[in-house]
């Protein structure tokens, strides 16, 4: 038995089991990492000085400066055979959730229903004075088109998408729910992720340590590699594919 048939086999038997992605699943849609080398997105910037919660409060501008190439490439991006492949294992019963920590959406644009999103999204934004909150769809078309940063409707302050920023803390609610899933599942799925970002990062031990088997599809090694059942070191929209159809159900 290889190693696509060993993963669809865990899954096949699993009574529980939950998807872990990172930035690895949406390359393939056009969305670059942040942490590979040569090509990463934290190669060109130091995130601390455009994307942490401080730097944002001091000079917003050089956040969304930053974030605009950014934001074309994921409203022009679409779902891709590993979002899918992902979409159709939950649907057929294989996935109980989707523990993301992807800001793009693409897993909900694939057909994922339960899906926690850790470092939160850009379909909405708060405002950092008033704390309402907007959906970008109003304002993203316009922001794309002259940089402008995005002000509150209500009382013209900044708007700041609800993205996780550093040194901003996660939601409590959805990363509860994610410890919850993780606790009680007997398989994780790990795709795409180098499982070097804290907490999320913990998950995949959180999970080991409660029983559950592994399955780690990645380009690079993660350090929960040597425990992992299962380790390919691949490109997730060939494999998850695989291990869909493995399962039962092709992508088409």
């Amino acid at each position: 038995m290889n190693d696509v048939d060993r993963a669809a086999s865990l899954l096949r038997k699993a009574h529980h089991a939950v998807a872990l992605t990172g930035a690895g699943v949406s390359t393939g849609s056009g969305i670059p990492d942040f942490r590979s080398p040569g090509s990463g997105m934290w190669e060109q910037v130091d995130p601390f000085e455009v994307a942490s919660i401080f730097a944002f409060r001091r000079k917003p501008e050089a956040f969304y400066n930053w974030i605009r190439p950014l934001a074309r490439q994921v409203v022009d991006a679409q779902p891709n055979p590993a979002h899918l492949a992902l979409a159709q294992l939950e649907q057929a019963g294989a996935l109980q959730a989707v523990i993301t920590q992807n800001i793009d959406g693409l897993h909900q644009r694939a057909g994922c229903r339960r899906v926690f999103e850790v470092h939160g999204h850009l379909r909405e934004a708060t405002c950092m004075r008033c704390y309402r909150i907007f959906p970008t769809d109003s304002f993203v078309e316009q922001f794309l088109s002259d940089g402008g940063v995005p002000l509150c409707p209500a009382c013209g302050n900044v708007l700041k998408p609800n993205v996780i920023l550093f040194g901003e803390a996660l939601p409590a609610l959805v990363m509860h729910n994610a410890r919850q899933h993780s606790r009680t599942c007997d398989v994780m799925l790990v795709a795409g992720s180098s499982l070097e970002v804290v907490p999320v990062a913990d998950l995949p031990w959180f999970a080991h340590e409660h029983g559950a088997r592994l399955i780690i599809v990645n380009l690079q090694p993660t350090y929960m590699d040597d425990q992992a059942d299962v380790t390919i070191h691949a490109d997730v929209a060939v494999v998850l594919p695989q291990i869909a159809q493995a399962y039962g159900h092709s992508v088409t």
